[in-house]
């Protein structure tokens, strides 16, 4: 006797939640270790925050490595840098999980 096979789901199964991002703190599926004195800046073994991708290409993007060193070593200071102020207020109301990587076009 043959087993039937149960009819595929017409609703997707909800991604897995991994963790949140430490700087637009939306609930996302991967992140990656942001150094926030970067290393080129002598951050090698400083303090890291996990960031969203979306996140992590539009803070090098907006950010020099010597501004993130100098003015946005904390999260806090991150979160406040006027430069994000207007990606933070689109990307806290979006689901956005990847965003092309923008950095060549500096």
């Amino acid at each position: 006797m043959r087993k039937k096979r149960a009819a595929p789901s017409d609703t997707p199964s909800p991604s897995p939640v991994v963790g949140q991002c430490g700087l637009c703190e939306r609930q996302v599926q991967q992140t990656s270790r942001h150094h926030l004195v970067p290393r080129e800046e002598g951050g090698r073994y400083g303090p890291v925050v996990e960031l969203c991708q979306p996140c992590h290409s539009t803070v090098h993007l907006l950010l020099d490595n010597k501004e993130l060193a100098r003015h946005y070593n904390t999260i806090e200071r991150l979160r406040e840098a006027e430069e994000l102020q207007k990606y933070l207020h689109w990307v806290r109301r979006s689901r956005v999980e990847r965003i092309s990587n923008r950095r060549a076009r500096r």
